[in-house]
């Protein structure tokens, strides 16, 4: 699909003088703005809470803004915040599941679901599901009639089509103003009103990476003019009469990235990238995350707000004040650079064959020669194995998180090899009650190809491994939860993943626990 029309820009490209920013504030002002925010939106304690603080939420959408060169631009406001709260960088899909397009970017941020669920392909918006995965203010709305919601937006059908009517407020920003009135009116919405959930998506950034590239200095006063517009919004939030008694959520967030030439739509990793920005309950100042996920903004703000997330809902996003980390995502500091991919840059760190403590890899059977990368089971992140060969839908695997574990037979066989593919990741010895029904969860992605094939089996203290799952056709990305009956007597269950094949697709695995109720 090609990129959406674009509306000029109408707002000098740096802040006019009545701009509560000054355009190169020293090194002192910036930490001292930390600070201030830091505090203000610091970590909920006990004693706030009894103190009965009223949770309330910002969401400020950048569309079409890098972190990369956020980092690069003269942009003090979002320095501050990431100085004062959490810094997630993330990535997105691409085609079949949605193209890097502002439709499904945004309706993946405001309903908290994949594109596989909210059905937002394009810009189109044709057979959106909406009426079965609405927007967070609508869930606000209808679990909570009282709280206050408005929505705001340069981009219209933001307001027009993702938020439905059952936000208070929703108001889509005439072209002839473009962001400079949208943040005129969060900021004036702010300031007179009362609201309990605000949303703003400012424009601009994107806008110059179409008509200039992500790698224009164009583009970096973009992002300064939208800073700024940033630093007039949270400076309304703190200039409240009420806000010493207002805990704040505060969320920046993008819904797809650019080419340095300019555009997307694409799969590169330009393209799909994202990142939140946050300050709030339990984020400490200047933590980094890699363990978020684009639909996390909806579940964070309905989490913070007090409501209760309804698994009937059939969310994909957590809330980010709720981390959950698993036993692979512990492995990303051991991560090395590239080995024998050259689609790979250099520099980044993505792989190790070294598992958790716990777990194991057996490769007894194993081929020789390949692609070191991927001999046997590997740990790698989607950064790094996305970039290995584009475009053989390995964008698709969404629901993995941070550090997860493949085993890819079509990559490996990139080099020559002996033999087959055949490497079983091996979990831990789990705890378990013999004669009780125990619940194991994972989150798989399997593309097939004959003759490969992925089996899931368990033994139970050490026993002889059994069957429990095979896959021999395509799994799109999905959280799979298979119920096991552990024999009386017994103490442990160990799982084990084992893919067979050859110059064949490939298999994901990550999130693996066992749970009994």
């Amino acid at each position: 699909m090609p990129a959406r029309t674009r509306q000029p820009l109408r707002y000098p490209p740096h802040p006019t003088p009545e701009d509560p920013v000054s355009p190169h504030p020293s090194r002192r002002t910036l930490l001292v703005s930390a600070a201030a925010l830091a505090v203000a939106a610091g970590p909920l304690t006990a004693t706030a809470r009894a103190a009965g603080r009223t949770p309330k939420v910002l969401v400020i959408g950048l569309d079409g803004a890098l972190l990369s060169r956020i980092k690069d631009a003269d942009a003090p406001n979002l320095d501050a915040l990431m100085a004062a709260g959490l810094t997630a960088p993330s990535s997105i899909y691409a085609n079949p599941l949605a193209s890097t397009l502002s439709g499904p970017g945004w309706s993946t941020l405001i309903t908290g679901v994949w594109p596989d669920k909210h059905n937002v392909k394009d810009n189109t918006f044709t057979g959106n599901r909406f009426d079965r995965y609405p927007d967070f203010v609508t869930r606000v709305e209808t679990a909570r009639p009282d709280l206050s919601t408005y929505a705001v937006s340069s981009w219209a059908p933001i307001t027009d089509t993702v938020f439905s009517a059952k936000a208070d407020t929703r108001v889509s920003t005439p072209s002839s103003e473009y962001d400079t009135g949208t943040t005129a009116r969060a900021v004036d919405k702010l300031r007179s009103g009362d609201p309990d959930a605000v949303f703003v998506q400012l424009d601009g950034i994107d806008h110059a990476g179409h008509s200039y590239g992500a790698a224009s200095q164009q583009y970096l006063d973009a992002i300064h003019t939208a800073d700024a517009q940033v630093g007039q919004i949270v400076a309304a939030v703190k200039a409240r009469p009420a806000y010493p008694d207002e805990d704040w959520l505060i969320m920046v967030t993008a819904d797809h990235g650019h080419t340095d030439a300019g555009g997307h739509g694409g799969s590169t990793l330009a393209e799909r990238q994202t990142f939140l920005i946050a300050t709030g309950p339990t984020l400490a100042p200047g933590s980094v995350r890699h363990d978020v996920k684009m639909p996390d903004v909806a579940a964070s703000a309905l989490a913070h707000l007090g409501i209760a997330l309804d698994p009937a809902w059939d969310l994909d996003g957590r809330p980010v004040q709720q981390p959950a980390p698993d036993d692979f995502d512990a492995l990303r500091g051991q991560l090395a650079t590239r080995a024998d991919e050259t689609g790979i840059p250099a520099g980044p760190a993505g792989f190790t064959h070294t598992p958790p403590p716990g777990w194991s890899v057996d490769n007894s059977a194993m081929g020789g020669g390949g692609v070191t990368e991927w001999r046997g089971w590997s740990f790698t992140t989607d950064e790094f194995w996305t970039q290995a060969q584009r475009d053989q839908n390995r964008e698709c695997n969404v629901r993995a998180r941070n550090v997860f574990a493949v085993a890819d037979g079509d990559e490996w066989s990139d080099k020559a090899v002996t033999g087959t593919f055949d490497s079983t990741l091996v979990s831990p010895a789990y705890p378990v009650t013999g004669g009780r029904a125990a619940t194991l969860t994972y989150t798989t992605f399997y593309r097939q190809e004959a003759p490969q094939k992925g089996e899931v089996l368990v033994s139970y203290d050490d026993g002889t491994p059994v069957s429990v799952r095979t896959y021999t056709a395509d799994v799109p990305s999905r959280t799979e939860r298979l119920t096991l009956q552990v024999p009386a007597g017994a103490g442990t269950v160990r799982v084990r993943f084992r893919y067979t094949g050859g110059n064949n697709w490939y298999w994901v695995v990550d999130g693996v626990k066992i749970t009994q109720s």
